[in-house]
């Protein structure tokens, strides 16, 4: 989550704890200075991942397009709505999401996933004033008619997006939490 966004260059401060996505439930350890945080996910090893090169090897991360549909995916442990949006904007700026090839790993998530991601990555271009077409993700998002809240915290109150289905209580600028 956001050790892959900060190992891609895309977290405005350095996590405390260095995440680790599992499928297995394993519990947080510190070895040393340094706190593990495991983040159990069934599909894990399902996902794409980039080898890159450490001082003491290699290791697996999750590609950009996976990050950021695990970021939308687990809010609270990503540092909130407003910081997932931020890290989103950062990514559209460097042209650094693929949206074909996002849409394609889409597909092995949830569909309320897909629709946060739709709308935050249109949400977030117009921030950053960038053009990004997110139409090969609204196929994925559009196989679900029931509305979803762009942050599941807030209930299903607020406007409803028509293209994503997805129910805006409140702005990720505009986050109190």
């Amino acid at each position: 989550l956001l050790s892959a966004a900060e190992i891609h260059g895309f977290s405005h401060q350095r996590p405390q704890v260095f995440q680790v996505m599992t499928p297995a439930r394993l519990r947080s350890r510190t070895f040393g200075r340094i706190r593990i945080e495991f983040i159990t996910s069934a599909h894990t090893s399902d996902r794409p991942t980039d080898v890159v090169n450490t001082p003491t090897g290699t290791m697996r991360i999750s590609t950009p397009e996976t990050t950021v549909l695990d970021l939308v995916s687990f809010p609270n442990a990503s540092g909130a709505l407003f910081n997932v949006a931020t890290i989103i904007g950062d990514m559209l700026v460097d042209d650094a999401l693929d949206i074909n090839r996002l849409a394609e790993v889409a597909s092995g998530y949830p569909v309320s996933i897909v629709q946060r991601t739709g709308w935050l990555l249109d949400y977030m271009a117009r921030q950053v004033d960038v053009e990004v077409d997110t139409e090969p993700l609204v196929p994925v998002a559009s196989t679900r008619v029931t509305p979803t809240p762009l942050d599941p915290g807030h209930g299903r109150s607020g406007t409803l997006d028509r293209r994503w289905t997805v129910i805006v209580a409140e702005y990720p600028d505009e986050e109190s939490s």
